[in-house]
């Protein structure tokens, strides 16, 4: 690494964009993620789609017994 850098001719908030939605990486033990791929196969769905259901279930009982 230098010592100094010049940011001289740089752009302030040049790749700031505050309207964006980040999604974050999730990763998953391979028998959790074998057991999801699996399951989502036989459903004829994503397994996106199944993780989403069950954390929105899961979501509204913890919401439910506060």
């Amino acid at each position: 690494m230098r010592k100094e850098y010049d940011f001289s001719k740089g752009e302030r908030g040049k790749f700031y964009h505050p309207d964006v939605d980040l999604n974050f990486p999730v990763y998953l033990d391979p028998d959790i993620a074998d057991f999801l791929q699996d399951l989502a196969q036989r459903k004829g769905s994503e397994v996106d789609t199944i993780v989403n259901d069950w954390l929105r279930k899961s979501i509204d009982l913890i919401q439910s017994a506060k």
